[in-house]
């Protein structure tokens, strides 16, 4: 995996910002993996900044999220899809069409899951995905276990991530238990992988990516067998 670090957290979302434009601007109809959480709403300030600056345009762009709450209704503020829209969709150019997201309101999982797959696969997978890294190890909602999920699927959360997540809810008790999640599979697809990590509470799982071991239970070290990613950390992170 390539390194890059960054001074700050400001300077990591230029430089993945920067990254994500230049595909586009390369390749108009690329095939762009969003991530959601707090790591990557920098990035999207910068590509929204972007975007208004006339440096990018969004209009042919498809994107596809890793994951999504479940259940959730579409307009509950912590939705997913409602992050995306509030940093980043409602800004740019791009069409609701082109948009995908696993649906938090679905009434058959399963089916969602896998006709999420489907469309991913037909497309023929992303060109950059955008990825973060819980404190466990998780990317996506792939979590530590002694398997790890290849499709799309319904998975439970752990503890640590309803803790970790619950400081975006009023209590950890509104944090869902489970969530829709895209599987290694889809995010083994993509054809470059960028790996945002900021922040010195990172920085013990950050190590374990670089100690020249692969786990389940830090999923993110898989990405170690991925022939094309760039790892962006900010300088208190190592």
């Amino acid at each position: 995996m390539k390194k890059i670090v960054c001074a700050n957290y400001e300077e990591m979302s230029a430089v993945a910002a920067y990254a994500v434009a230049s595909q586009i601007r390369s390749k108009p109809n690329s095939v762009i993996g969003l991530a959601t959480g707090s790591t990557p709403v920098g990035t999207y300030k910068k590509l929204v900044e972007m975007y208004k600056d006339g440096f990018v345009d969004f209009s042919k762009v498809t994107s596809f999220n890793l994951d999504e709450y479940y259940p959730i209704k579409h307009d509950n503020d912590q939705s997913y899809i409602y992050f995306m829209k509030d940093n980043l969709f409602n800004h740019v150019n791009i069409s609701a069409a082109q948009i995908n997201i696993p649906d938090g309101e679905c009434s058959d999982p399963a089916k969602e899951c896998a006709d999420y797959d489907a469309r991913l696969e037909k497309i023929g997978g992303t060109d950059l995905q955008i990825l973060g890294i819980g404190n466990n190890g998780h990317i996506a909602f792939v979590e530590p276990a002694e398997s790890l999920p290849l499709a799309t699927s319904v998975v439970k959360l752990t503890e640590d991530t309803i803790e970790a997540n619950s400081r975006f809810f009023k209590t950890a008790d509104e944090v869902p238990r489970e969530a829709l999640s895209m599987g290694l599979k889809g995010i083994f697809s993509a054809k470059h992988i960028l790996l945002l990590i900021s922040g010195k509470g990172k920085a013990a799982i950050a190590k374990k990516l670089f100690d020249g071991t692969l786990s389940t239970s830090v999923p993110a070290s898989l990405l170690n067998l991925h022939p094309n990613v760039t790892v962006i950390v900010t300088s208190d992170t190592q």
